[in-house]
């Protein structure tokens, strides 16, 4: 089935160079380039009074999958839960965004986002580039809590000059907590436990290692 339908969306374009064939197959198309498939089906040299070429490439538009696999596999994963989900992918600077949405957006948020975490930590296993995902302004809203509280703990190892060892977090959390606290003087952070979930211990500085 998919072979047919590819065949049936398949067009033939013409053109001296491969730049001026793919501009044209877009402009049929009316797709992008990052959009298309194409293929060269033949490369002529013709003579008419001078030498010229002719290149001859088969264009057809990109099945979903092969423009994104992630969208692939989130679009799999839905058709399996019994959740009314759906999302869109945006990226900037490397890294891929997943913002969710639907009728049953508001259960990735339950327990502190355990199950939209849970998503973000199984798409960057599964991939080898950075996926961020986000639901409802939960990282924006987390991250301004998490660098408040981050704040509040450094200042008062500052002042107590006591370490502080908070309470188990997942990797997202702890680089918030890592980044707030390094912003402080005076005072560091460092990840301490095994696995996915770990304590992040606050402390002061020793006067030498400043």
């Amino acid at each position: 089935m998919e072979k047919e339908e590819k065949n049936n969306q398949e067009q033939e374009f013409k053109g001296k160079n491969l730049e001026e064939v793919i501009s044209h197959a877009e402009h049929v198309l009316k797709l992008p380039r990052e959009e298309i498939n194409y293929e060269i089906v033949a490369e002529k040299t013709k003579l008419f009074g001078i030498k010229s070429k002719e290149i001859v490439i088969r264009a057809w538009p990109k099945t979903k999958a092969e423009e994104d696999p992630v969208a692939e596999f989130l679009d799999k994963l839905i058709n399996l839960i019994p959740l009314s989900l759906n999302f869109h992918i945006k990226k900037k600077n490397d890294i891929t965004h997943v913002i969710f949405e639907g009728k049953d957006k508001h259960l990735l948020l339950r327990r502190e986002a355990a199950l939209l975490l849970a998503l973000q930590h199984i798409l960057n296993k599964i991939y080898t580039h950075k996926i961020q995902v986000d639901c409802d302004f939960y990282r924006k809203r987390k991250e301004r809590k998490l660098k408040e509280y981050a704040q509040s703990v450094a200042q008062h190892v500052s002042e107590t000059g006591k370490n502080e060892i908070l309470e188990m977090m997942n990797p997202y959390e702890r680089r918030i907590i890592h980044l707030a606290v390094n912003q402080i003087p005076g005072i560091s952070s460092e990840s301490i436990g095994e696995g996915f979930l770990k304590r992040v211990k606050i402390y002061p500085v020793p006067e030498a290692a400043k």
